[in-house]
């Protein structure tokens, strides 16, 4: 039977600036309320946000530090970011791969160091898709190329290699549990054609071994797509704004993960039972003109490889789904990344000279960035709004009251910025 619970709220208590969720007993006054109904069937609990939320309001994102600039220090200018992570000491770590290089700076931004050089030896790496840091300082590198997992010292120092089976490279996190262990993304049956492809996460232990392997959410569902193939080679690209599976591992151990055809987020617990997220959202619609570009952008693409191709699959649609991406913090918590209006970001003149300057269509709308927050219980704590430059590609990390990110500024320079979240005053 369902119960609708009414929570006092709560709870936003503002410590120097920082916002941090409060227990439910906590009372600072407030009169707003979070509802929710509470289901449980069988072995999944199914906790529904109805209104309000555990902070109250929107938490906002305050820059304190920043690390890149346009001119200046090499080991200042940052080109392509592939990973980032944070030190158990707050030291700062990147993986650039325009260089590529390993580079380590203060929590304040200062550079410290490069660690290890391009290359195939002891301590080099040659094309690094990953990186993690254990809760003893040990920084873990992932180079598929070399087929190996290479360790430093929180000094920088070569330590070790572990072994990493095949060259598959990914752009997904490399994962690390509250026990120490790793998890790096695996491609379960590399022969067959990409449309097909299934995921898993490899295991390793503090000490390098394999442990096993977890396989990857997956639900009945068939993706909107369109392919292409030739003798030797075939391609598929998702329809843009059509629901997707979406999922991350949470550093609690277990994954996350959810299909986005409704807002349901699904919290997959080491007892076996699911704790499933729910909440009402509102259709976001697709811009004629946004639709557009990106049919003629995909069209492009494989014509290229495929000569005269052309759409063989559903059409971009008139709707958004909810959401379009899910990760975890360090404590746990999952922030769901929602679809949002799209906004213009350069006039269409603007847009027909950058397409004769790189020859396929330029992406002329873009998504303000905006998340959905919830904790490992279930509550809805809340919507962070972030700045328009911030991105999710590397993944952001989150502990505590900090976030660290990649940001873009109007001449698409990259930065790491270290940001506090903070209530609006």
């Amino acid at each position: 039977m369902d119960r609708i619970v009414w929570c006092k709220m709560v709870c936003l208590a503002v410590v120097s600036g920082a916002a941090s969720a409060c227990g439910e007993g906590d009372n600072v006054g407030s009169e707003a309320r979070w509802a929710v109904v509470v289901d449980t069937v069988a072995d999944t609990i199914t906790v529904r946000t109805l209104s309000g939320s555990v902070w109250g309001d929107t938490v906002t994102l305050t820059p304190e530090v920043s690390i890149g600039v346009l001119d200046g220090a090499d080991e200042y200018i940052i080109g392509e970011p592939r990973a980032l992570t944070v030190a158990p000491d707050g030291t700062i770590l990147l993986l650039d791969s325009q260089l590529p290089v390993l580079r380590m700076y203060s929590s304040d931004g200062t550079h410290l160091r490069d660690v290890g050089r391009a290359g195939n030896g002891p301590g080099e790496y040659e094309s690094p898709d990953g990186l993690a840091a254990l809760s003893d300082g040990r920084i873990l590198v992932r180079d598929p190329a070399n087929q190996r997992i290479t360790v430093y010292g929180p000094d920088g120092a070569y330590l070790d290699e572990w072994r990493l089976g095949g060259g598959f490279s990914t752009n997904r996190r490399f994962y690390v549990d509250n026990a120490d262990q790793s998890y790096v993304t695996a491609l379960m049956e590399p022969g067959v054609a990409p449309w097909e492809w299934t995921f898993g996460l490899v295991r390793y232990s503090a000490d390098g071994e394999i442990l096993d392997t977890l396989l990857t959410p997956t639900w009945d569902y068939e993706y909107p797509r369109v392919t292409a193939s030739s003798e030797g080679s075939s391609s598929m690209r998702r329809v843009p704004f059509t629901p997707q599976t979406e999922w991350g591992f949470s550093p609690l151990g277990v994954m996350v993960g959810g299909l986005s055809t409704d807002y349901r987020i699904d919290f997959y617990r080491s007892d076996g039972s699911v704790l499933r997220m729910e909440r009402d959202w509102e259709s976001v619609p697709v811009l004629p003109d946004e639709a557009e570009e990106r049919r003629r952008r995909i069209t492009m693409g494989l014509q290229r490889q495929y000569g005269a191709w052309r759409w063989n699959g559903p059409d971009v649609p008139d709707m958004k789904p909810p959401f379009k991406g899910i990760f975890t913090t360090d404590e746990g918590n999952v922030w769901v990344h929602r679809h949002t209006a799209s906004l213009p970001v350069m006039t269409a003149a603007e847009a027909r000279r950058e397409e004769e300057m790189s020859g396929r269509p330029a992406l002329r709308f873009e998504e303000p960035p905006a998340f959905d927050v919830f904790d490992p219980e279930g509550r809805f704590l809340g919507h962070v709004r972030v700045p328009e430059a911030f991105t999710v590609e590397p993944e952001p990390v989150v502990r505590g009251d900090y976030v660290w990110a990649v940001t873009r500024d109007e001449l698409d320079v990259a930065s790491i910025v270290r940001f506090r979240l903070t209530t609006p005053q």
